[in-house]
């Protein structure tokens, strides 16, 4: 009896006497009788391990070396490119190079369900537009699925267009710096270059970054749009930001929605401040006459092509008189000098 009970408890106590032997000890692991395993902890790092040997056929012989982890190829940054602004400050870089039309909007803090509906009419209105958005070659059939109105982080959007505005990785270093960092020195918008580039920049006070900078204040909300279309902006507009007379709102029986309580309220939370179109900053009223182009941009070209035909048309009006007076002139003197030779 006792025995029994001697050997229950010798049995129970094995695996914790396993368990402290391997803690005293643990580059070795007690697989069964005779058989012992090393970890690769008890391997220093950059020692050859040896498998599998056998000097009779060398081909065969298997030598695998331990060596440190691959080393990374993450490029230079002056900031940590997994936080959140710097993902960020790298979506803004790309919108202010890529999208021609941008409108900024101060928002009051409007509720999910608010936007929603915004959303829903600034849709309805672009979709009401017939003509196609951007040139022939390029033209965009369906642009309400490409339209977006965002809100933006103020401050990084601020940072954004400095680095969009200020650095230019082919001219944004001399000589000297180039030298120092290297041929290979990265130029990208959360590079160390790029960074200094932005920090030491004289702001003139004919940038865009100069104009924006006033407006850059508060909540904002950007209305995106993938080319420049005078139609599509003024229907945008007539949701957004109506005008008596000039983008007037959608009526009661034609979008019932735009009435709802929710929707209104929303849109009493935007106020348009401004916007920037291909690289150019216009104010509201700027705005406004970009949209009030009558007939799109079919309708510019025709005006353009006017403007420059009636300047030739002035041109050659001009010297025709000039030539015209002059042979006028002289055929007056000639007629004079015949009579005054009839009469002698």
């Amino acid at each position: 009896m006792h025995f029994r009970m001697v050997q229950a408890m010798a049995s129970a106590v094995r695996p914790c006497v396993r368990l402290l032997s391997f803690r005293q000890n643990p580059s070795r692991l007690r697989i069964g009788h005779g058989q012992t395993l090393f970890t690769t902890n008890s391997i220093p790092i950059g020692r050859p391990v040896v498998t599998h040997i056998n000097e009779s056929d060398p081909v065969r012989c298997n030598v695998a070396t331990a060596t440190p982890a691959a080393t990374t190829t993450k490029p230079q940054s002056a900031r940590p490119i997994e936080t959140r602004k710097s993902q960020l400050i790298r979506t803004y870089t790309s919108l202010l190079r890529t999208t021609p039309l941008m409108l900024f909007f101060q928002h009051s803090n409007l509720t999910a369900v608010e936007w929603a509906a915004v959303r829903r009419e600034l849709k309805k209105a672009i979709e009401t537009v017939s003509q196609p958005m951007g040139t022939d070659a390029s033209s965009i059939h369906h642009p309400s699925s490409q339209m977006q109105i965002q809100v933006v982080r103020t401050n990084m959007l601020s940072v954004a267009l400095r680095i969009v505005e200020f650095h230019r990785p082919g001219r944004s270093m001399n000589s000297t710096s180039k030298q120092r960092s290297g041929a290979g020195a990265p130029v990208h918008d959360l590079s160390d270059i790029a960074y200094k580039a932005t920090r030491v920049a004289s702001i003139p006070t004919d940038s865009a970054y100069a104009q924006l900078e006033p407006l850059l204040v508060g909540p904002l909300a950007a209305l995106i749009l993938p080319a420049v279309s005078p139609a599509h902006l003024a229907a945008a507009l007539t949701v957004l930001a109506p005008v008596p007379g000039t983008f007037p709102a959608p009526t009661r029986k034609k979008s019932h929605g735009y009435h709802d309580p929710i929707c209104q309220n929303g849109l009493a939370k935007l106020l348009l401040v401004g916007g920037r179109i291909e690289g150019k900053v216009f104010d509201q009223s700027g705005v406004n006459r970009v949209g009030g182009i009558r007939g799109g941009m079919d309708g510019l070209r025709s005006q353009l092509v006017g403007v420059l035909q009636g300047a030739g048309l002035g041109i050659a009006t001009s010297l025709e008189s000039g030539s015209r007076n002059l042979w006028l002139a002289l055929e007056g003197r000639r007629l004079q000098l015949d009579d005054n030779g009839k009469e002698d």
